[in-house]
């Protein structure tokens, strides 16, 4: 009997992991909810370690194949031995197999999704559970293509936002790192007899600490790096960590678009598709991408079940944007939730695609004049006692 790593919630919303052994993934959801517990994800421990999820282009790719064959009367079952027959990555590959192979013993395509274990994300499999229930799979499946097309398009201009920056910053360390090192010790024969500056007398000091004690400062560096590895491990230290995200200024306008677009595109995909408003949230909480914000829709999820609208359940989440709620509250009272949602969530779509470009436009300066902050005081505490000198001949 396989065993199970789940993650469930009770019924005042509470989040609860662990583990238990079951036939299969719906004999785990049946024991779960005979201890009153809803199975939001789980795992197959076997499954686990051998497989790793997949990008938002690999799944963006996966579902362009699928649901475009799908659409001109190609069956689930060829369709993925088609796309098993590719020339794929060996990770791809054995995914490939597996389904195939599970889809050959009868399993639902939900089904046969769960049992590659975290290979597939929740939302997709939610997606593709509401495409059977509605008979309309091959649409479902297309919608997810341009859902995480889009997904990985946002991915791709935060990634370059961040790369210029951090390249930056890695040259100033490194040339830093030379002057005092290589460049400085030269010149102490030279400043020996002087009176220097204060300035010139710290990056003395400094240079002298990194050439005769470097293996110090490479212990503390390294200490930090493992203090900080491990203090991310813990969930408090994460949604720390992610609230001071969304306090750095300039970047924090920028971080609750891009947040709130995707939890605004999630679950109008889901619940369009005619997945319950809880079902859709519940997902939606889980691809943020900032634990803080998340950390707090466990009570927006218990006041939805106790009837509680959803514009006045999000109202008071610190992260998202504020005209979220308003647009839900219209949908709400219209009846027209879902085309609503569809509607906010092109509209985020885009703030958050001029949001990634701004972030690059604003970060790309920033990390130039710190540069040249950097350098250009290293520098310059050099060349002052060489310019006294002078001007004392």
């Amino acid at each position: 009997m396989p065993a199970y790593k789940y993650t469930a919630k009770d019924i005042s919303g509470k989040t609860i992991h662990g583990t238990a052994k079951a036939e299969s993934n719906s004999a785990l959801m049946t024991t779960l909810s005979d201890n009153q517990l809803f199975l939001v994800k789980a795992t197959e421990l076997s499954t686990e370690s051998n497989k790793s999820k997949l990008t938002s282009n690999e799944l963006a790719e996966f579902s362009k194949e699928i649901g475009t064959m799908l659409s001109v009367g190609v069956s689930l079952v060829r369709a993925i031995n088609i796309i098993m027959n590719r020339d794929n990555t060996p990770k791809l590959k054995k995914v490939y197999i597996d389904l195939y192979q599970a889809l050959k013993k009868g399993n639902a395509f939900s089904d046969a999704l769960r049992l590659q274990g975290s290979t597939f994300s929740e939302l997709f499999i939610n997606m593709i559970i509401a495409g059977e229930a509605s008979g309309q799979l091959d649409k479902t499946i297309l919608k997810m293509s341009t859902y995480y097309e889009k997904e990985s398009r946002l991915n791709s201009k935060l990634k370059n936002a961040m790369t210029y920056p951090i390249i930056l910053f890695i040259i100033t360390v490194l040339i830093v790192i030379i002057i005092f090192t290589f460049v400085m010790p030269n010149f102490l024969s030279t400043f020996e007899n002087m009176e220097l500056p204060l300035p010139t007398k710290i990056v003395l000091a400094i240079s002298d600490v990194m050439t005769n004690y470097w293996y110090v400062i490479l212990s503390v560096v390294l200490l930090i790096v493992v203090v900080f590895a491990f203090l991310m491990q813990r969930e408090e230290f994460r949604i720390f960590i992610d609230k001071r995200k969304l306090r750095v200024p300039k970047i924090k306008k920028f971080l609750k678009i891009i947040y709130t677009a995707r939890f605004a595109r999630t679950i109008s995909a889901l619940y369009s598709s005619g997945l319950s408003l809880v079902s859709s949230v519940q997902t939606g909480q889980a691809i943020i991408g900032n634990r803080y914000i998340s950390a707090q829709f466990d009570n927006v999820l218990y006041q939805v079940k106790v009837g509680i609208s959803l514009s006045k359940a999000i109202t008071k989440i610190d992260g998202f944007d504020t005209k979220l709620a308003s647009v839900i509250q219209i949908g709400e009272e219209t009846g027209k939730l879902a085309d609503m949602l569809t509607s906010i969530a092109d509209s985020y779509d885009y703030e958050s695609e001029i949001a990634a470009q701004r972030m690059i436009v604003i970060l790309e300066p920033v990390m130039l004049i710190f540069m040249a902050l950097v350098i250009g005081s290293v520098m310059l505490s050099v060349l002052m006692p060489i310019l006294q000198m002078y001007q004392g001949i």
